[in-house]
């Protein structure tokens, strides 16, 4: 008897899967180039002003695009939105304060240790573990001279926001699930702006409403949050929590690509192979990762 099936059944997955991915890096380059257009604000009105006027407009244009539905929310979805918003706002303002200290790519190294130890959290394959190990060796390789200019400041807010950015994938899988479109992040985006945009106010002062500066911010904000937060959320449909944090591991290869090309910071061999280490560890993961859950 033959074996008929359809052909398109056992590609679909996997072109999912696919596409997923392609959204993930897509959003990684995206938001790495905006954190290094976006240090051209800092001297102006500090890193916080640069992320409230990043999240402020970011909201603004989710918000008229989405144009979410208030009525008949839960008291659950608000608590998922206010918490989804809290950890937007203090993973970019974090990682904000850190690339003013550091350079951009030993920033986003150490940022990194949130998404790996998450995947080493959601995965269920004991070899997880030797992926996550060898990115902290680079990591610690790093911040035994692998990049000049690495301050303990700098290298403490770079921590708060590996813990924020943990925070944020599980915060933006869940939105995904229980919100339509994208108006689970436009709320999100929202309540971060509501919470950041004072304090951005206070320290940039009158620099806030230079039509130079609001157009400067409105170009990160396309880069660094309506583009990769749109394709992450999208993605984190398609792909469990462990593949979609361990692929978020590349991001220290391209904000030091995006520090090197758009600031001219040096890479250093020794700052080359500790970032090589931790981006090798991504792809280990992400090669032995499988679905264990679906939303």
């Amino acid at each position: 008897m033959t074996d008929v099936r359809d052909p398109a059944t056992p590609t679909a997955p996997t072109r999912a899967r696919a596409g997923a991915v392609a959204m993930v890096l897509v959003g990684q380059f995206s938001v790495q180039f905006g954190a290094a257009a976006a240090t051209g604000l800092f001297d102006r009105v500090g890193p916080i002003g640069a992320v409230s006027l990043r999240l402020a407009f970011a909201a603004l244009a989710l918000l008229v695009v989405c144009r979410p539905r208030l009525r008949g929310r839960s008291r659950r979805d608000w608590t998922l939105v206010v918490g989804f918003g809290v950890a937007l706002a203090g993973m970019n303002t974090l990682i904000y304060e850190a690339i003013a200290r550091i350079p951009l790519g030993a920033a986003v190294t150490i940022e990194v240790l949130g998404p790996l130890v998450l995947s080493v959290v959601a995965s269920r394959r004991a070899s997880s573990w030797l992926w996550a190990a060898l990115a902290l060796a680079g990591v610690a390789l790093l911040g035994r001279g692998g990049l000049a200019g690495l301050t303990v400041t700098g290298a403490l807010f770079a921590l708060g926001a590996a813990t924020m950015w943990a925070a944020y994938i599980l915060a933006s899988q869940r939105a995904g699930g229980r919100f339509d479109r994208l108006d689970g992040l436009a709320l999100a985006m929202t309540v971060g702006a509501v919470l950041t945009l004072p304090l951005g106010v206070v320290a940039g002062g009158s620099a806030m409403v230079d039509p130079v500066v609001l157009g400067w911010g409105a170009a990160v904000a396309l880069l660094s949050s309506l583009v990769p937060y749109s394709l992450e959320l999208l993605a984190l449909r398609r792909l469990p929590t462990a593949a979609f944090s361990v692929l978020m591991s590349l991001a220290p290869a391209v904000a030091a690509t995006a520090g090197f090309v758009v600031l001219g910071q040096e890479l250093t061999p020794v700052s080359a192979l500790a970032i090589g280490m931790v981006v090798v560890a991504s792809i280990g993961a992400v090669r032995q990762s499988r679905p264990t859950s679906r939303r």
